[in-house]
């Protein structure tokens, strides 16, 4: 005698009756697109190892945006490539930073778009560290957490003041958030909300976005201050430490090897949480693809639902223009 088909099985085998049954749902308003977006440029410039991806300048990332919220995405997140570096980072706090004027002309051409001003130094530093240096002995250099955060207390002042939607520090210097949202909170900025990269690991999904921010670090590396993948109770103490110093949402970086962090954050916290679908994840995605060895949309709109699935808000995602329109 044959099993008999179970109520789901029924129900799937009915196209039209899927959605009825579906648990999670994705759609372009939980995406965020990130954008790198660079000083002295008149074009898109690809970056190669991410293909799809490129450093704009200004015009061309006002350009972007409008092609963005045509497709439903409503918000970017910023990151700066400036003129030129220095020790301290100084271009992070410029209000003629390459992020400050980026945030203008997009919120002036496009001012529902919400943009996301990513906030962290190794964008902007020669060593390519997170925060400042001090010689503890003998020439050898470590960060200095107190004294970065003063910068990014600066940094964030100057994104506010442009116009930023949300400011997101990145840099896990211990006490960012509260020294922040104090900045912010002096200035009159009591508004701005903060989006903190609460549970970021050192991990080696990061290696395609170092080569299109120039950011990798020229001694070292960043498991000092960023996360060991290892530890999962850590990150949900990290999270919380950030919502009592003052975060109104919380992210967990990368997103797919870590889909149990994303579950324990958003179910320890209940805060609203994003989760970063790294360019590393990108890469790999784009490589297999052009190898012939995965579908392209299948494989992105699977990967982003297991991400909501866990407990995602949001997601930001160098997919997110693909998968918008396949999503249409």
């Amino acid at each position: 005698m044959p099993f008999p088909q179970t109520r789901m099985r029924r129900l799937r085998a009915t196209r039209a009756l899927r959605g009825l049954i579906r648990e999670t749902e994705i759609s372009a308003a939980d995406l965020i697109y990130p954008m790198f977006v660079a000083h002295g440029l008149d074009r898109r410039e690809p970056i190669e190892a991410m293909p799809g991806v490129d450093r704009l300048s200004i015009a061309h990332a006002v350009e972007e945006v409008g092609e963005l919220a045509a497709l439903g995405i409503p918000a970017v997140l910023l990151f700066g490539i400036p003129a030129s570096k220095d020790a301290e980072g100084s271009g992070a706090w410029d209000d003629e930073g390459i992020v400050q004027l980026a945030t203008r002309a997009i919120k002036e051409a496009h001012p529902d778009t919400i943009v996301i001003a990513d906030l962290c130094l190794c964008e902007y530093t020669d060593h390519g560290h997170c925060g400042v240096l001090r010689d503890v002995s003998d020439g050898q250099l470590t960060v200095d957490n107190d004294a970065t955060l003063e910068l990014l207390a600066r940094t964030a002042i100057s994104q506010a003041r442009a116009g930023a939607d949300l400011i997101a520090p990145s840099d896990m210097m211990d006490g960012r958030v509260g020294a922040i949202r104090q900045a912010l909170d002096e200035d009159g900025l009591t508004d701005t909300p903060i989006l903190s990269y609460s549970a970021k690991f050192a991990s080696a999904f990061y290696g395609p976005f170092r080569e299109a921010a120039g950011s990798t670090p020229s001694f070292g590396d960043r498991r000092g201050y960023q996360m060991d993948p290892a530890n999962g109770a850590e990150a949900v103490r990290e999270s919380k430490l950030d919502v009592d110093e003052g975060a109104d949402m919380l992210m967990v970086k990368p997103a797919l090897p870590y889909l149990d962090v994303i579950r324990r954050v958003k179910d320890e916290t209940g805060m609203p949480l994003a989760a970063y679908n790294v360019s590393g994840e990108y890469a790999m995605v784009k490589a297999a693809v052009a190898a012939g060895y995965l579908d392209e949309r299948a494989t992105v709109l699977e990967a982003l639902t297991g991400i909501r699935r866990a407990g995602a808000d949001v997601i930001i995602t160098y997919h997110a223009k693909d998968a918008a329109r396949w999503l249409q």
